[in-house]
């Protein structure tokens, strides 16, 4: 898989003019759905930032969510190495199934586990950029490198405590304080909670 970067790569043709897209959870990896588009789909997909789809029941342009809302915000898209279906990678905006459910294969989408620290890691990333008034995460960023830094050493003794004093539950509480604000710092410092996770990967033998 490559990203697309030219609509012109695509194979138009060996469908009359159709390629097949599938859409994946950018979280949690799952399949969501699978559509159908058309150049003007993949433009408009492009230009709109949600996903759309040529429907070949109703013979035009469908965007995902035009009704429901529920709309599938792209965050990639890579084409195969034949060149002839693209892997759309999407957050989705509440169910993706007209039945109600998380995905068009009746699969659970929960951002369960360690995968919710990406999603997480994302609001934390869109608060610094939109700098929402009330937000606390806005406060730190506000307050810059020194207060964050401060409560990340705080959080740290916390936990430590927490350890210490075989208080589980009071371990797991402060050390999810700990995890928060280091990635609140992380987002300060222009990184994600993915670069550490890459930096451990690399020492894995």
């Amino acid at each position: 898989m490559k990203e697309l970067k030219d609509i012109s790569l695509i194979d138009f043709e060996k469908l009359n003019g159709l390629v097949p897209a599938v859409v994946q959870d950018d979280q949690t990896q799952n399949v969501l759905m699978v559509g159908f588009m058309n150049a003007d789909a993949v433009n408009k997909t492009i230009e709109t930032g949600k996903v759309t789809f040529f429907s070949r029941t109703k013979n035009r342009l469908w965007t995902k969510g035009e009704e429901s809302g529920n709309f599938l915000n792209v965050g990639s898209i890579l084409i195969d190495c034949d060149n002839d279906t693209l892997l759309v990678k999407a957050n989705p905006v509440g169910p993706v199934c007209h039945t109600g459910a998380d995905t068009c294969f009746d699969e659970n989408n929960s951002k369960a586990g360690v995968q919710f620290l990406s999603f997480l890691q994302d609001v934390i990333d869109q608060r610094k950029r939109e700098m929402p008034e009330g937000s606390y995460t806005t406060s730190l960023f506000t307050k810059g490198t020194r207060k964050i830094t401060q409560k990340v050493g705080e959080e740290a003794v916390e936990t430590i405590i927490g350890a210490m004093a075989n208080d589980d539950e009071n371990f797991i509480y402060e050390s999810a304080d700990l995890v928060y604000h280091l990635m609140v710092l992380l987002a300060h410092k222009g990184f994600r909670i993915e670069d550490i996770a890459a930096e451990l990967k690399s020492r894995h033998s």
